[in-house]
């Protein structure tokens, strides 16, 4: 008979070992933006090339995930999980032996690779080991909330790197010693916590061919359908802000380099604090509203922050005490995002049964893979071609998108039945 004190102390290490292994990607991912600012100061790359950087992180997510998600619970989350830190060990390690703009496309396509076998897996664990629906997405806003932890980091650490005073200097490399040593400390973890997988066993009549189909037939449902395409418009709003952020700062705000990514770090800090806070908000509040409010807030704070940015004129000695107002103002923005890729993540995931977690997720992944793709390529040909305001104004139109997107979600949840949705969302 299985102690139930060891059950609940073997539950706490997978967590621990989910949540770090998130916090990991988390500050490899969204480095994406200090890198494109980097590359650009360093090896004299224009902005619409370096934009690409985004693509060769989010298409092979796409790819990968399109791939080998439905094909995870055959090939076991914590094998999935030791492959891809392995990986980004190893990529993280050649940027400083081998800089370059072509190493800095290798780590992120090596980084992309990895998250699509990371974010299935982690997902579908997290099926596993909640007890109900309520439980689950107590531990999807944890989980995201710690990813927004790990972006918070990111900018800290990366900033701590980088020298200001000048602009082309490689030091900002030497971060990545750093970065490796914590994959392979998180690949010891993982390798020691034992992880029971036998929930979501595939249908034993299906092969990875019958596997692959039911993964497509699930979009195929109108439900589904509306859900992915919500999260790829939200996806592609959080990119553009995420990842232009720094530059903007930079070439708009006239911050210092390292400051300007420094700054950025209350973007993240905004949806640290959402996600963490959003389960105890949705608790007492039915999830469709505050998934309403949240938006209307993202557009507000749009407008009232971008004309802020203009007629900024640079300063040698600008800092935290003497930085534009908008420097302060537009991050906030994060704080109305927070709750809305967990909470409608969780509205969908609990509708399901546990074996088509890994699927969904698969669905998921491609589709914000394409929404990040899409949102920084476009912010950043905008910014190279016209200026940063506009960039970011023209992030209005996805979020007003994004309204109709809840809209027809929330009907359709109530057509299929998916009774405990607004529970799932917010407990």
């Amino acid at each position: 008979m299985t102690n139930p004190g060891s059950q609940a102390s073997g539950k706490r290490r997978i967590l621990l070992a989910l949540f770090l292994i998130y916090f990991m990607f988390a500050i490899l991912l969204n480095s994406v933006g200090t890198v494109i600012m980097q590359v650009i100061n360093n090896y004299g790359v224009d902005k619409s090339s370096a934009s690409l950087l985004e693509g060769f992180k989010d298409l092979p997510i796409a790819i990968v995930s399109f791939l080998l998600a439905s094909s995870m619970p055959r090939i076991g989350y914590k094998r999935a999980m030791l492959v891809a830190l392995g990986i980004v060990a190893v990529a993280t390690l050649a940027m400083p032996l081998l800089p370059g703009f072509a190493t800095a496309k290798l780590l992120f396509l090596c980084v992309g690779v990895s998250f699509a076998l990371v974010k299935v897996s982690v997902y579908s664990t997290v099926g596993l080991v909640a007890d109900d629906r309520k439980q689950h997405a107590g531990y999807m806003n944890l989980l995201e909330g710690f990813f927004m932890v790990g972006v918070l980091s990111a900018y800290w650490i990366f900033g701590a790197f980088i020298d200001s005073a000048s602009p082309a200097s490689t030091s900002w490399l030497n971060v990545y010693w750093l970065l490796s040593a914590m994959c392979a400390l998180t690949f010891l973890l993982v390798l020691s916590t034992r992880f029971d997988e036998s929930g979501a066993a595939p249908v034993a009549s299906q092969g990875p061919v019958q596997d692959f189909f039911e993964m497509l037939r699930l979009f195929l449902r109108p439900l589904v359908c509306v859900f992915v395409l919500t999260a790829f418009l939200y996806v592609l709003v959080e990119q553009s802000v995420g990842t232009w952020l720094p530059t903007f700062n930079n070439e708009i705000l006239k911050l210092p380099a390292a400051m300007s990514v420094q700054v950025t770090s209350i973007y993240a800090f905004c949806l640290a604090v959402g996600r963490l806070s959003a389960g105890v908000i949705m608790r007492r509040l039915n999830w469709f509203p505050v998934m309403i409010a949240c938006v209307l807030g993202m557009g507000a704070t749009i407008l009232m922050a971008l004309p802020l940015s203009h007629g900024i004129a640079h300063d040698p000695n600008v800092g935290w005490s003497s930085a534009p107002l908008a420097a302060f103002v537009f991050p906030l923005i994060g704080l109305f995002m927070a709750p809305i890729y967990p909470g409608i993540n969780s509205v969908m995931l609990s509708s399901l049964p546990r074996h088509q977690h890994a699927p969904m997720t698969g669905l998921l992944v491609i589709f914000s893979a394409l929404g990040g793709t899409t949102g920084s390529m476009v912010t950043g040909y905008v910014f190279g071609r016209f200026d940063g305001q506009l960039a970011f104004y023209l992030t209005l139109v996805p979020i007003g998108l994004m309204l109709v997107g809840l809209t027809v979600f929330r009907r359709q949840v109530e057509r299929s039945g998916a009774g405990l949705a607004p529970q799932a969302a917010g407990a």
